[in-house]
């Protein structure tokens, strides 16, 4: 199992996409300075998750998101996953 997630920052509410086999353990990281790219916008806290069966589609899915460059269509996009996943 891997999971796409989606992080907010306390700091500025900027969001920062990403996907990993371990969550929590990548949050941690996240949050204590680790990577680079997301380490001027500590603290992070979880926005959302996806669960998928595969890297390969976690790696497609974090592609889609990434590509996705409107705030508004990520959240669009999160509402239709919670909407999905509630009828099943």
């Amino acid at each position: 199992t891997f999971f796409v997630y989606i992080l907010v920052s306390k700091k500025d509410q900027s969001f920062y996409i990403g996907q990993t086999q371990n969550l929590q353990a990548r949050i941690d990281k996240h949050n204590k300075g680790y990577n680079l790219a997301s380490r001027s916008k500590i603290p992070w806290k979880l926005l959302y998750v996806f669960k998928v069966e595969s890297r390969t589609e976690a790696m497609k899915l974090e592609k889609k998101l990434k590509a996705i460059k409107k705030r508004t269509s990520i959240l669009a996009f999160i509402e239709k996953d919670k909407h999905i996943n509630n009828e099943l």
